[in-house]
């Protein structure tokens, strides 16, 4: 991982290597976000240049390299795909500058016109990535599969890398569901193409499409993959319905969509977030944005068993959250929640993590209400599928995973319904019931299309 963000030097090393390639930098913010980004004004030729900065990860390794990401988004740019201009690398702090896009994230607010043709642009931009001829991807050096079955796989791959890398404690979760997918793998196909896989991130302005953005997963994989990973985003930036998506893409491209495929695409990429974060969860450093990672890996671990349950047709029952205790501490808890509410500030990044330190009270808050009750129902789960209870929920996780280890899929149906309960229990774990962190969204069904 990497070293600590500092705020000012790293500021002004931006700041210089701009002025000395570019312009004269009018103003230079750090984003309140979970990665490092600067936005950037720069003047030249009398005109005002807005740039963006995108900086290494600080609490887990990228999946890909940065500087692949920007060789990525430079080929698409080269290519005619509509990405922000690169400008350069900076070695110090690790980071690259582009062109800043104008207009907002998702289509919430515009009319319904308006979204089917924003939509119907970026279908079409999607089409146009999965073009770009492959020679060029390969003669730059972007990193993915050789063949079609190596495309399938080969972020898949990844992702297990990295997990393997960073892993400091029992994930039994992620030992099940990789064990799953690895025991059904998708069939031969001739599909290969330069993907972004991370879909759905584009900028629009007042309904007109504008560009992708984000591209840290970009590689040469299955274009099915494009069309997989963005059912999770739609839960929070309703992109309309899939099905419609699927045959403008159709339409834009020339080519067939392979239902089974996107499924298979999908079941995987729910399980990214707990791929990248577990480090984070499990030792956070201090840049690191806790309840952000928590909330994501809680509600996409959730997304994942729902998505293998409609392959395997199970039913997932909803888990009675035990009722609250009070707590000698409730009290203490309270005020300190209060008290980091209340607190304001004029520099935005710094009231950003005091908002990271009210969600994380809060969290910490309901597991002093119901975490008890919570580790020994996870206990008695294990205890009543394995035939011994553990004693503490460190030596629960140990023996649910070498449980899974060994099992090689005679238990699935017993599993799934074991991890869903687990998964419904630490989402309530994420704030007090009825708030935003603990609420949990519904990804649309796939409906027996495969």
């Amino acid at each position: 991982m990497n070293p600590l963000l500092n705020r000012d030097a790293d500021t002004a090393k931006i700041a210089a290597w701009i002025e000395a390639n570019i312009g004269k930098v009018v103003r230079v913010d750090l984003q309140p976000r979970w990665r490092p980004i600067w936005f950037v004004d720069a003047e030249q030729d009398g005109k005002i240049l807005p740039l963006c900065v995108r900086g290494d990860r600080v609490d887990t390794i990228q999946t890909f390299p940065l500087d692949h990401e920007m060789l990525v988004q430079k080929v698409m740019h080269e290519n005619g795909v509509a990405v922000p201009k690169v400008y350069g690398w900076l070695d110090d702090p690790r980071s690259y500058v582009m062109d800043r896009i104008p207009g907002v994230a998702g289509v919430d607010g515009l009319s319904d016109d308006l979204r089917r043709s924003v939509m119907r642009d970026y279908m079409h931009e999607l089409a146009r990535l999965h073009r770009v001829p492959l020679a060029a991807c390969e003669a730059a050096g972007i990193m993915g599969g050789r063949t079609p079955a190596e495309a399938s796989r080969f972020g898949i791959e990844r992702y297990h890398w990295k997990f393997e890398k960073l892993k400091r404690r029992p994930d039994p979760w992620v030992a099940f569901m990789l064990g799953w997918i690895e025991r059904n793998p998708l069939p031969e196909h001739n599909r290969r193409a330069l993907v972004a896989w991370d879909t759905g991130q584009f900028h629009q302005l007042d309904g007109r499409f504008m560009s992708l953005i984000d591209l840290e997963l970009g590689h040469i994989g299955d274009p099915m993959m494009d069309l997989a990973a963005f059912r999770m985003r739609d839960t929070v930036l309703h992109f309309g319905d899939m099905n419609e998506l699927y045959r403008w893409y159709e339409e834009e491209s020339g080519e067939p969509v392979d239902m089974r495929a996107i499924q298979h695409h999908h079941l995987f990429f729910t399980m990214t977030n707990n791929l990248s974060f577990h480090v984070s969860l499990a030792e956070p450093t201090p840049d690191s944005d806790f309840m952000t990672n928590t909330q994501w890996i809680n509600e996409t671990n959730r997304f994942a068993a729902e998505a293998l349950a409609e392959i395997l047709e199970i039913e997932l029952p909803d888990v009675e959250v035990p009722e609250p205790v009070v707590s000698p501490w409730a009290i203490p808890f309270a005020h300190m929640a209060r008290t980091l509410r209340n607190i304001e500030v004029e520099d935005e990044y710094t009231q950003y993590k005091l908002r990271g330190l009210f969600r994380l009270t809060r969290h910490l808050a309901r597991a002093d209400e119901i975490g008890r009750q919570i580790v020994e129902a996870n206990l008695d789960d294990i205890g009543e599928l394995t035939g011994a209870r553990p004693a503490t929920w460190q030596e629960g996780d140990a023996a649910l995973e070498a449980f899974v280890l060994a099992d090689g899929g005679v238990h699935d149906r017993e599993l799934l319904l074991l991890f869903n309960r687990r998964h419904q229990r630490a989402q309530a774990l994420n704030g007090p019931a009825g708030s935003a962190m603990a609420h949990h969204n519904t990804i649309q069904p796939f409906g027996g299309r495969m």
